[in-house]
């Protein structure tokens, strides 16, 4: 009789369960936290996004189609059995908005852009201090006078399928010309400016509206195009509204409101200068 055997030879049922953990290995070990963290970083992201209730619903099938097999409904079996012939098609178009919100992230994890900066000691910012200086100055002066404003600073994600529902502009970053750009009746005011490598690169562009149903009556269209954007990119939107003249700050999905021009210029250091490891 074998070691395992002498220290288990209580029952059958138990040396059965215990004879996988035997020869567990570190790579078994490696298998099953990769596995944990990829199954809670699902979760976090499906969390708050119109992809959790569908899951949920996915899940129901899934309770249904088990409970046809064990009581041998055959009726039943067969409809939902039908519906996951074709389940990764029907998840492909129904999920599309979040499937690429979720590749887009996977893109951008911390190695990737490591890569391009090896042997750099500072992480470099979007945008620069005189850049982020010019954007404060404009927003401050816009709020005072209650001009509506959508601007955009692009990050890591490119947002080229926007920047060309808009005019290509390529021009210096100055509060001048940010005021000028969203004037009422100027040809432009009604889209976003994109700021790109630190210039005003496109104005007058159509952002993807939020389709959040959570998101407070009040805010008008402007912030729910911040707010679109920023579910799918990791670009920073900077809002003034039209009506009472907040300033607002859209990240992540999340809308931050109430900023003045001190507030403003400390906020957009920190997600500027934010590295992707600390957003992780």
């Amino acid at each position: 009789m074998d070691l395992f055997d002498k220290l288990f030879s209580g029952g059958f049922t138990l040396k059965k369960f215990l004879a996988p953990f035997v020869s567990f290995q570190w790579r078994d070990v490696l298998d099953i936290l990769v596995l944990a963290l990829l199954f809670f970083a699902l979760y976090r992201f499906v969390r708050d996004r119109r992809a959790g209730k569908l899951l949920k619903g996915l899940l129901v099938m899934v309770a249904i189609y088990g409970i046809s097999v064990l009581l041998d409904l055959s009726a039943l079996r067969y409809l939902v059995g039908g519906f996951f012939g074709y389940g990764l098609i029907i998840l492909a178009i129904v999920f599309q908005p979040e499937l690429r919100s979720l590749m887009e992230r996977i893109g951008s994890v911390p190695s990737l852009h490591g890569l391009k900066n090896i042997g750099s000691e500072q992480k470099k910012m979007t945008l620069s201090p005189a850049g982020v200086d010019a954007v404060v100055a404009a927003v401050k002066d816009m709020s005072f006078t209650k001009t509506g404003a959508l601007i955009v600073i692009e990050r890591t994600t490119r947002i080229g399928e926007y920047i060309k529902t808009g005019t290509t502009l390529n021009a210096e970053l100055t509060p001048e010309l940010l005021r000028a750009v969203f004037v009422d009746k100027a040809p432009l005011h009604d889209g976003a400016v994109v700021v790109r490598d630190g210039r005003i690169y496109a104005a007058g562009c159509y952002l993807p509206l939020s389709e959040h149903t959570d998101i407070f009556k009040g805010l008008g269209t402007r912030h729910r195009a911040a707010i679109g954007l920023s579910e799918q990119s990791d670009s920073v939107v900077v809002v003034v509204s039209e009506e009472t003249g907040t300033i607002s700050v859209a990240y992540k999905g999340e809308l931050f409101r109430e900023f003045t021009s001190v507030t403003l210029r400390r906020r957009l250091f920190e997600l500027l200068n934010r590295s992707e490891d600390s957003e992780a």
